[in-house]
Parts: C-alpha cells; structure tokens; sequence
C-alpha cells in the first residue's frame, strides 16, 4: 500500500492526520509543501486543491483530516 502526505509544519490538522497513521501502524511517505514545490505542484494536480493536508491512499485522494475516508481507503 502506498500512502503519502502533503503537508506544511505549521498545520495542526496534517499533525492530527500523521499521528492517526502511526497509530494504526500504517507506513507513510510525508511531502512538505511549503519546501518542496514539486511536491506542491504534485498535491494540487492531485487534488485540485491548495490546502493542506492532502492524502493519497493508493491513488485515493482524501482532502483534511477525514477519519472515515481514511478508514475506506484502508
């Protein structure tokens, strides 16, 4: 399973959504936005959406912090 985060340090919801990952002991791959402009090119082409957090679940995209979509994508 492939799993990726878009994040930025300063969100508190990409934290919320990060901790929740390693709590179901799910692997993941963090992209910081804010220093790496690929991987903001990448999110928004993506998603369609600017705000963070973006997550990728197998090429599900979940826009914020969406426990029950996260758990389907699962």
């Amino acid at each position: 399973m492939a799993v990726t985060v878009y994040t930025t340090p300063t969100c508190p919801w990409c934290t919320r959504v990060k901790e929740y990952l390693r709590e179901k002991n799910v692997p993941f791959t963090e992209k910081n936005v804010a220093a790496d402009r690929a991987a903001a090119m990448e999110m928004v082409k993506k998603s369609g959406q600017m705000g963070v957090p973006v997550i990728d679940i197998n090429g599900r995209i979940i826009v914020g912090f969406d426990k029950e979509a996260i758990d389907r994508a699962l």
